[in-house]
């Protein structure tokens, strides 16, 4: 299990400030505030369709919030900001009929990184036995793992994982909460999106929980904590002030 850091935080790397985001009059996410300290891992819970990945993907340039404003570093985020975010959204971005190898090249010759980093990533992710093996012939764990390669090539401040652990089986699981766990050492910030509980609990600093498009809860977590009783309370109470 992961030591918990309870030193507290001084910095915060991501504000987001009442956050909106309306599809076709439906709000998908409203009104929420998060603040992400440096050199942590955060995790974002709630139920299927609560709004995370939409969340996730303003953050990550992929949707434009309605309203609100998010700030990076101290300042108001900008899209030049992404040459400095790592992201795994959904499906890992794989050409399966490529090494890993080749994957992380067809990558560093458009952010002109020299090889030496692709060798860099393989190591952090455990990849570096593959060879020439396709990477449609990899397990969904190594695939996992070749798509966090892909994401921290820039050297990220913050890495943003969306249910990481999805489909893995639990030598997967293990290998990938490891990984998550050594990142925050090194200097990377982890925003972990996840419905899984157990994974959560064993692995972040700091949690929120959106029900519904808001967030009804943010705090630190600590070892001993019961967080699946905080989750059904904080669940239950939603679900009761929105009917």
């Amino acid at each position: 299990m992961k030591e918990k850091n309870s030193a507290g935080y001084n910095e915060n790397l991501v504000e987001m400030n009442h956050i909106t985001k309306v599809f076709h009059k439906q709000r998908a996410i409203d009104q929420v505030s998060l603040c992400i300290p440096k050199n942590c891992v955060y995790g974002l819970l709630g139920p299927n369709g609560a709004g995370k990945s939409t969340l996730l993907k303003c953050l990550t340039g992929m949707l434009r919030p309605t309203k609100g404003e998010i700030l990076f570093d101290g300042y108001l985020w900008t899209r030049e900001d992404l040459n400095h975010i790592g992201a795994l959204v959904e499906t890992p971005p794989i050409y399966e009929n490529l090494s890993a190898w080749e994957n992380l090249k067809v990558r560093t010759l458009l952010l002109g990184l020299p090889d030496s980093r692709i060798e860099e990533v393989l190591k952090v992710v455990r990849l570096t036995n593959t060879g020439k093996k396709k990477a449609g012939a990899f397990s969904l764990g190594m695939k996992q793992r070749l798509g966090i390669a892909i994401a921290l090539l820039n050297h990220p401040k913050l890495l943003v994982l969306d249910e990481p652990v999805n489909g893995l089986d639990p030598v997967g699981i293990q290998e990938l909460r490891e990984l998550i766990c050594q990142f925050p050492e090194e200097g990377i910030t982890v925003l972990v999106s996840s419905h899984i509980l157990s994974e959560i609990e064993q692995i972040a600093d700091k949690i929120a929980i959106i029900v519904d498009g808001r967030v009804h809860y943010e705090g630190n977590i600590s070892d001993g904590d019961n967080l699946e009783a905080l989750f059904m309370d904080i669940v239950r109470k939603a679900t009761r002030e929105e009917m």
